[in-house]
């Protein structure tokens, strides 16, 4: 190989119901993804455990990312979605990346400081670790684009930073087993093994808020069920939720600066944007002028003509799970003896004998 076969690879986690947040900043921009790209898509249910050791239905619970993956218009066949835990060799290079890694870049994730809190003595390793597994998650593929929101370009250098580490430490080895590719990172020329991963960032990434409180991202572990709408939700649901975000007394202005220091109206607006696919300015051309007892039912309208199609679609998969297990037996086969290749390569490099 004279370069990097382009491979586009990306995860959701298994905790919690898919919101719209999720669809609108990363599902769909999956779907899009697939014409003219070679993409794995999995459900990353190792990573789960970080955020929640015991589960108590992890199946449906995977099964359920899957559904949406199928039902948002991921086609299986041409590309591969799989469930990472039926794939061991993401555990297996997430080891050898744990001892490339340095304290130092761990220290520096701020989405640990985050998630582990105050206490961090009392965060698990795995939390502490699990960026590595990131890693290893993209890199046993030799994947080279992430579809990456603001909140993860931090793991993405870091994926970096460990691909280079390896390539520079093992560099003789990888030169004696002619497994490597001449690149150049920067000015510098690197015989690498492993990709530098990019970034695929295709125009301003949707982020959406909490419809109780504007200025917190849609979370499924929000405690209020009506601060997010989600996937699974029916029509009565979602015109509920809609009707009773939280807004202001104004109403909505004409021009885009007008929703500066109105989270909630600047977040009801970008959902009815990126729902309708036009800017935030078309939308307050149609709407600038008009109170939120006109804009809701609009929006309610639209929210509930593009989801119902998805939601209908993931109630049918998932009240008969033999498809889905099949699309993810059949993509665990096939990303399997992908990254099968990548590790008996890793092993060779690194001196291992099997």
């Amino acid at each position: 190989m004279s370069e990097f076969k382009k491979v586009v690879f990306s995860g959701v986690q298994p905790t919690g119901n898919l919101h719209l947040g999720n669809y609108l900043g990363a599902i769909r921009k999956f779907v899009a993804l697939q014409e003219g790209n070679d993409c794995i898509y999995c459900v990353v249910d190792m990573h789960a455990l970080t955020a929640q050791l015991v589960h108590e239905d992890m199946p449906n619970q995977i099964r359920s990312i899957a559904a949406a993956f199928i039902a948002s218009g991921i086609d299986p066949e041409r590309h591969i979605v799989f469930n990472q835990s039926a794939v061991p060799q993401h555990a297996e290079l997430a080891w050898i990346f744990n001892c490339v890694a340095r304290i130092g870049w761990m220290n520096r994730m701020t989405q640990f400081k985050d998630k582990a809190g105050k206490d961090r003595e009392q965060a698990s390793l795995g939390l502490y670790a699990y960026p590595s597994l990131m890693a290893a998650d993209i890199l046993v593929y030799r994947g080279t684009h992430v579809p990456v929101g603001d909140d993860q370009k931090q793991h993405l250098e870091l994926a970096r930073d460990i691909a280079m580490k390896f390539n520079l430490d093992y560099a003789e080895h990888i030169r004696k087993t002619d497994y490597g590719i001449d690149i150049t990172v920067g000015n510098e020329p690197v015989h690498a093994y492993f990709p530098m991963v990019e970034p695929l960032i295709d125009g301003p990434a949707p982020r959406v808020m909490s419809l109780r409180d504007g200025t917190k991202k849609m979370s499924k572990s929000d405690p209020s069920d009506l601060s997010r709408i989600n996937l699974m939700d029916d029509e009565d649901a979602i015109s509920k939720k809609i009707r009773k975000a939280k807004t202001d007394p104004e109403g909505l202005p004409s021009e885009v600066d007008g929703l500066k220091g109105r989270p909630e109206a600047d977040n009801l607006v970008g959902i009815y944007a990126a729902l309708a696919d036009k800017s935030k300015a078309d939308v307050l051309a149609e709407f600038g002028g008009q109170q939120f007892s006109v804009f809701k039912p609009a929006l309610v309208d639209l929210a509930v003509n593009v989801l119902s199609p998805i939601t209908a679609e993931m109630r049918r998969l998932m009240s008969d799970t033999s498809h889905i297990d099949a699309i993810l037996r059949n993509g665990g086969e096939r990303a399997r003896a992908r990254a099968e290749v990548t590790m008996k390569e890793v092993r060779d490099i690194v001196g291992f004998l099997y």
